[in-house]
């Protein structure tokens, strides 16, 4: 299927050919009609990728703060890196999308096939979409209309916030698309509408519903003709639409609205705010959130949790309603807002138009029919990847490997390290098929696919990389076992006592090996630390300290069901280290949290793990997520026999006391990652054992498993 991508890093716009995402359980898969493309949004992320480095960067200094903290922690070479990464990566465009339900997926009632439903959907011939992001079409309500609902969803949660009662008189400040439709829907709650903007055209639309206007490109006074349009008393409140970067919008609202007035920011605009312009009137001023209640809230989007109307009357989904109700009995028209038609193909035009003719508006996306394309074309869950476009790494000697998932990690560590440790690469999976498409181009893979049981039953691979989320780790491990495939998992392992319990079984009954990502142990400078404690017999004490920095509460990892937990999410990875240094099976652990508070009680992420060891040896993980970015993430210190290793963050290992050793540092950190991918590639074609006993990783699970259970309980 084609889709819209947006390359930040170049800021080209291209029509890709992308696998077709499934139904997923909680979610509508839709065929789309039409999408509208955001002049706001959609405009702003093209013209941020088509700026070179330097405006990029100032147009977002928040995130060069990070880039340079990462850069005295983690090196030039690696920032630069993960820079060119982040922006290499395609971004799906478009959120204002209409068409027709193909297939609904488990869990979801109130739709059915041939549903025709309005969502957030991308610019794509097809998008899953969770169910509480779409709404039925009413009668009588064309796609071309329905697909102006979100972008007036956002205008009418605006509103909302405003407050509007009838009679009321207000200014909306800016009118392109979601001020126009702002205007009548205040309109149509009884309220008399002031309209500001310099585009002497969008002002006669304003007027046509029914509004009175003020020129500003032909210099009117906005702050005169509002208290002439309030009969002298100031307006009751302002819904600023506009994007700019200007102060003036908020300080012309302070001085157009009467006392104890409301100020309402739906657009983008400078808020640098003057104290005395609120103080005096006791103004309120709010910053309205995209499409209303549940937006950004994961249990509502993607747990498909509706809020009880009782307690909240407008959730994202009734804006949606709410809206095509407006369309459905004329209140809201949009249909004198198209001012562009585009078939999907030549959206690139339909781009170079929003930069470039500052009259353009409506600008609406058509895909073909089912006549002119049949779903089970349309569906196709996978893309093959034409021989011209495949790089050199495809034609490796080793063993193929084949990916599900395609995310950051797997994109910037894993497959490069993979290829420079000479696998042949075969499929590669993903949710959305777009980062899939993505990575099977840049590096050679076969095939990019949506479908996870096709890629695990693919005959032509020798083994799995599984770099999913952590929930489904050991599902898909079991199903590639079962398959005859060897195993790679990005760690965790699994989750929980039975879903190890059921890997082993697996593992047992199968000829491929199973290893974890546990690439620390494969650095240089753990190499180093082993063969110096190599030749120590007696106990060994082990201080590991991890910066692991704040993760909201909400993020998927704090989430025990999804993630697991910081602990068993990414602590493994420290208590893995220990056990290999130490070289010695672990015989006690136990988890101490920081504080007595609910908070750090809900997220355990800031707590000490003492690890004791058959030989004696003892090691403790100081785990904290209450450092500062700018500190390096990880040190560890080896105390044993009258001396002192030291490494810093994978850059520097120091010794005190050792005979012959005093420092190794590297330009660059480097931890493991393609080391361990190089063992794993080599020991599936030596036909050997995992270069990670098994033993070793059911016992570092069976242990973080435990001692997060421990903190959390």
């Amino acid at each position: 299927m084609k889709q819209i991508l947006q390359n930040l890093g170049s800021g080209a716009t291209e029509v890709a050919e992308v696998p077709c995402p499934q139904a997923r359980a909680g979610h509508l898969l839709i065929r789309t009609s039409r999408t509208l493309v955001s002049a706001g949004t959609e405009r702003m992320l093209v013209e941020f990728g088509r700026g070179n480095l330097i405006q990029k960067a100032k147009s977002q200094p928040d995130k060069v703060k990070d880039v340079l903290s990462k850069i005295k922690t983690d090196g030039l070479m690696p920032t630069l890196d993960a820079v060119k990464a982040k922006l290499d990566v395609p971004m799906p465009l478009g959120y204002c999308n209409a068409g027709t339900v193909l297939d609904v997926g488990r869990g979801v009632e109130g739709f059915a096939v041939g549903d025709r439903v309005v969502s957030n959907g991308n610019h794509a011939e097809v998008v899953a979409v969770p169910k509480n992001l779409c709404a039925r079409i009413p009668e009588g309500v064309t796609d071309e209309e329905a697909a102006f609902t979100v972008l007036a969803s956002i205008g009418l949660q605006g509103i909302r916030l405003l407050r509007p009662t009838l009679g009321e008189c207000f200014v909306v400040s800016g009118l392109g698309l979601i001020g126009l439709m702002c205007v009548q829907m205040l309109r149509a709650a009884g309220c008399r509408v002031l309209g500001l903007d310099f585009n002497a055209k969008r002002l006669e639309i304003a007027k046509s519903y029914g509004a009175e206007t003020v020129n500003l490109g032909a210099g009117e006074d906005p702050i005169e003709a509002a208290m002439g349009f309030s009969r002298g008393k100031g307006v009751d409140g302002v819904l600023i639409c506009a994007a700019t970067d200007s102060n003036e919008p908020i300080k012309q609202s302070a001085h157009m609205c009467r006392k104890r007035g409301r100020i309402v920011l739906v657009g983008v605009v400078g808020l640098q705010l003057s104290r005395a312009d609120f103080y005096e009137k006791e103004l309120t001023f709010q910053v309205s959130c995209s499409y209303g209640p549940g937006r950004y809230d994961p249990t509502y989007e993607q747990g498909g949790q509706d809020y009880p109307m009782p307690f909240v009357r407008w959730t994202e989904q009734r804006n949606f309603e709410a809206v095509l109700d407006m369309m459905a009995s004329g209140a809201l028209n949009v249909r004198d807002l198209i001012t562009h038609r585009y078939a999907i193909e030549h959206a690139p035009d339909a781009y170079n138009v929003l930069t470039g003719d500052k009259a353009a508006m409506g600008i609406l996306l058509e895909y073909p029919t089912a006549e002119a394309k049949p779903a089970d074309v349309l569906r196709s869950p996978t893309v093959n990847v034409a021989p011209g476009e495949k790089t050199a790494s495809a034609t490796g000697a080793g063993p193929t490997v084949s990916f599900i998932g395609s995310g950051n990690y797997a994109g910037r560590f894993l497959i490069p390290a993979f290829q420079k440790g000479g696998a042949k690469f075969g499929m590669v999976a993903s949710s959305g098929g777009v980062t899939a498409q993505h990575f099977a181009k840049k590096y050679g893979f076969r095939t990019a696919t949506t479908d996870t049981d096709a890629l695990i039953a693919d005959g032509s691979a020798n083994a799995v990389a599984i770099v999913t989320r952590h929930d489904t780790h050991a599902r898909f491990s079991v199903q590639a076992l079962k398959a005859g495939k060897s195993v790679f998992v990005e760690k965790p392992l699994a989750l929980t006592q039975d879903e190890l319990d059921a890997i082993s079984t697996a593992h047992e009954a199968s000829k491929g090996i199973v290893m974890v990502g546990f690439n620390r142990r494969f650095a240089p400078h753990i190499v180093k630390m082993k063969q110096l404690l190599g030749g120590i017999k007696e106990p060994k004490s082990f201080i590991y300290t991890v910066n692991a920095g704040a993760i909201p509460p909400d993020h998927w990892i704090q989430d025990l069901k999804i993630g697991g937990g910081r602990i068993i999410g990414e602590g493994c990875h420290f208590v893995d280290l220990i056990r290999f240094l130490a070289g010695s099976p672990l015989s006690k652990w136990e988890a101490r949290m920081m504080g007595e508070t609910p908070l750090v009680a809900l997220r355990a992420d800031k707590a000490s793990l003492h690890l004791e060891f058959a030989d004696g040896s003892t090691g403790t993980v100081h785990y904290l997520a209450n450092g500062h970015k700018s500190f390096p993430k990880e040190r560890l210190e080896v105390f044993v026999g009258g001396r002192v290793l030291q490494m810093d963050n994978f850059r520097v290992l120091t010794g005190y006391g050792w005979p012959g050793f005093t420092k190794l540092k590297l330009w660059s950190q480097n931890k493991g990652q393609v080391e361990c991918a190089t063992a794993f590639v080599n020991a599936l074609s030596q036909g050997k054992p995992s270069p990670i006993p098994y033993e070793e990783i059911v016992e570092v699970h069976r242990a973080c498993i435990e001692m997060q259970q421990s903190l959390v309980e």
